[in-house]
């Protein structure tokens, strides 16, 4: 009945889209002062509980229920109800539904972890739970529905072209939610350098291991769209890599390992909408772009006083925007006989539902995560106190410490 090749994969791709978010809580736990890294990780760590909880419960059956309105799913899968061990996926009978209910649960824990690297250091626990609660069941699963379970986008005839595996999904929502925590919450108090580049090494090297199950995994299937995808992963994440690494040898006056790092992220997001779509020249191009914007955001960032601490926007946000627009510029039907053709191959209506589509989710994430810390803050308070904040968020709130 289901093909094991097929299943077989989608389980080893599901696993590593897993190993990410571990990964990302290495990555932030470096970056933020040693008084502090429980807390980071502990926010990426708890959304693999928590999140997983929702989407059982209510999250898949929002996601990819019968459409309601264009917006959201309906009720038929509440708690999995009437998906067996028998169950097929409905547009790939060749893995159980069971595998595809995992794998999308991976891309929704760490989605809002990926904002918590906006915030670091200066929010508290409580108010975090109710909004990565909040922002799940009002931002993360409509966005999965409206584009990969039926909904408005898909209906436009945008899902399997504008978004192969999450550009607007997870990064473009997460980096634009995460500018607006960071004007609602302010700047730290102390500004703190990076406690750790080798745990952020550690959690680069996990991130980009398991984007190719984030990636490749999107195809849902093996064949050529699925190496295609892979290869576009490593190539645009190595091209960002090196051409970050040359701007602060430019700017900066050395290398930076933690800009060579920094830029790998970045191209990684930026190659993932367009992964399935576009041509290995073409992935490289995008990741040579993905460290140019992104270096340009984060100085510009800087510039502004925007104490978005771990760059969530400049790395994930224009990353994930630009990624889109990339996509609608380079897509071809050559790469994918199933996708688009781009604005360089004569088709300028793609390209501007790349931009309405993209454009549009970033404000309604945006104005979402401002209104939604505001009201949190109005039933206890979001910010960490002055005295949480001298003692460390990791001995004030846990009562534990990273280091002895």
């Amino acid at each position: 009945m289901f093909n094991t090749g097929n299943t077989g994969f989608m389980l080893i791709a599901t696993s590593l889209v897993m190993l990410m978010t571990p990964g990302l809580a290495f990555f932030y736990g470096g970056l933020v002062s040693r008084k502090n890294v429980l807390s980071i990780m502990m926010q990426s760590f708890v959304s693999m509980g928590w999140t997983t909880i929702l989407w059982v419960t209510v999250g898949f059956t929002m996601c990819f229920g019968k459409d309601v309105g264009g917006i959201i799913g309906n009720g038929q899968y509440l708690f999995l109800r009437s998906i067996t061990i028998n169950t097929a996926f409905l547009s790939n009978a060749g893995i159980p539904m069971l595998v595809f209910i995992a794998y999308q649960m991976m891309f929704a824990i760490i989605t809002p972890a990926l904002i918590t690297g906006a915030f670091a250091d200066r929010i508290r626990f409580k108010p975090y739970m109710i909004f990565l609660t909040l922002w799940l069941l009002f931002v993360y699963f409509p966005l999965v529905h409206m584009i990969w379970g039926g909904g408005i986008l898909q209906q436009w005839g945008v899902l399997d072209f504008v978004d192969f595996a999450g550009g607007i999904v997870v990064h473009a929502s997460a980096g634009f939610a995460a500018l607006a925590s960071v004007f609602f919450v302010g700047r730290r108090n102390v500004i703190s350098k990076p406690h750790s580049i080798p745990l952020v090494a550690l959690g680069t090297a996990l991130l980009w291991f398991g984007w190719y199950g984030f990636n490749a995994g999107s195809e849902l299937r093996v064949d050529a769209i699925t190496a295609s995808a892979f290869l576009n992963t490593d190539v645009a994440a190595s091209f960002a890599a090196i051409t970050w690494l040359i701007l602060a040898m430019i700017f900066e006056k050395k290398p930076k390992i933690l800009g060579m790092l920094t830029g790998a992220v970045a191209g990684l997001a930026t190659i993932t909408p367009a992964a399935g779509y576009v041509s290995v020249e073409a992935a490289m191009l995008i990741g040579i772009i993905a460290s140019l914007v992104g270096y340009a955001a984060i100085t510009y960032k800087n510039k502004k006083g925007w104490d978005d601490a771990l760059d969530v926007w400049g790395v994930h946000g224009i990353g994930g925007y630009a990624g889109i627009l990339l996509l609608g510029l380079f897509a071809s039907t050559k790469m994918n006989p199933n996708g688009a053709n781009g604005l360089l191959s004569g088709n300028g209506i793609f390209f501007l539902k790349e931009f309405v589509a993209v454009t549009s989710v970033a404000i309604y994430t945006f104005l979402f995560t401002y209104a939604a810390l505001w009201l949190i803050n109005k039933i206890t308070h979001v910010r960490i106190s002055e005295e949480a904040d001298k003692e460390g968020l990791d001995k004030f709130e846990f009562d534990e410490e990273a280091y002895i």
